[in-house]
């Protein structure tokens, strides 16, 4: 089965902890990441309807080929570190199947998942 990350971007506050604790076990150098957290906007969303004045402004972390899911982590039963060090607990770990389940239509979410 295929495992993936399930992240609820509506509450990553982009602390970049995710970043910090995957530099750390991937011990990867200045400049790379496993994990990568975007910053988009602040730009304004609409400036007609229900939205007219509302503003965007989201961050998403972003997997990058370097990402192995932690393979020798979640092989004892662990969680990525990304995941585990996750300020928010907007990042969630497991089959790709149960985190579709976890969707829930009432904020953003990204299922992201690796070659394997």
């Amino acid at each position: 089965m295929t495992k993936g990350i399930l992240v609820n971007y509506d509450f990553c506050t982009g602390c970049h902890s995710c970043e910090v604790a995957c530099k750390k076990i991937l011990n990867l150098p200045k400049g790379e990441y496993g994990i990568k957290v975007t910053e988009v906007g602040p730009f304004q969303y609409s400036d007609s309807g229900d939205l007219k004045g509302k503003w965007e402004w989201t961050y998403m972390p972003v997997i990058t080929q370097a990402c192995d899911m932690c393979e020798s982590r979640t092989a004892e039963g662990k969680m990525p570190m990304c995941v585990q060090h996750c300020q928010a607990w907007a990042m969630y770990y497991g089959e790709a199947s149960d985190l579709v389940a976890k969707m829930d239509g009432k904020n953003r979410w990204a299922l992201i998942t690796v070659k394997e």
